[in-house]
């Protein structure tokens, strides 16, 4: 039972990329998930989350309308579309899962059940 996350890179700011969170070992679609990213001496941070029944989403501030989450079932994966990115976007970005109905508690706590590796996102300028 693990949740993966994969996508990152090097791109040059304005860029995109499109990370994906895959779980294995049990169904992701009745699991709310959420990204969160973590820069060098930062605190880690909420990014966007969605939820399990009727793929809610949820951004930060931050994110400007420049990234659009959303789930395929089928393939048992969440996906986070990243365009527009910035080089203050640069940190490891990590999934995590709460089960059904704990969207909220997910984004506000960042307590998960499940959580992937992290993946790094490195924007140049």
């Amino acid at each position: 039972v693990q949740l993966q996350a994969s996508g990152g890179g090097l791109v040059q700011a304005g860029g995109s990329l499109r990370l994906s969170c895959t779980a294995s070992g049990f169904a992701l679609n009745t699991y709310a998930v959420a990204w969160f990213r973590q820069a060098p001496g930062k605190e880690r941070e909420g990014v966007s989350c969605i939820s399990a029944r009727d793929a809610t989403t949820f951004y930060a501030n931050f994110v400007e309308g420049r990234f659009t989450m959303s789930r395929d079932d089928a393939k048992n994966t969440v996906y986070l579309e990243m365009n527009g990115l910035k080089s203050e976007d640069t940190a490891v970005y990590y999934c995590a899962a709460k089960s059904a109905g704990q969207m909220l508690r997910l984004w506000r706590s960042q307590i998960a059940e499940y959580w992937g590796q992290g993946t790094q996102v490195t924007v140049s300028s």
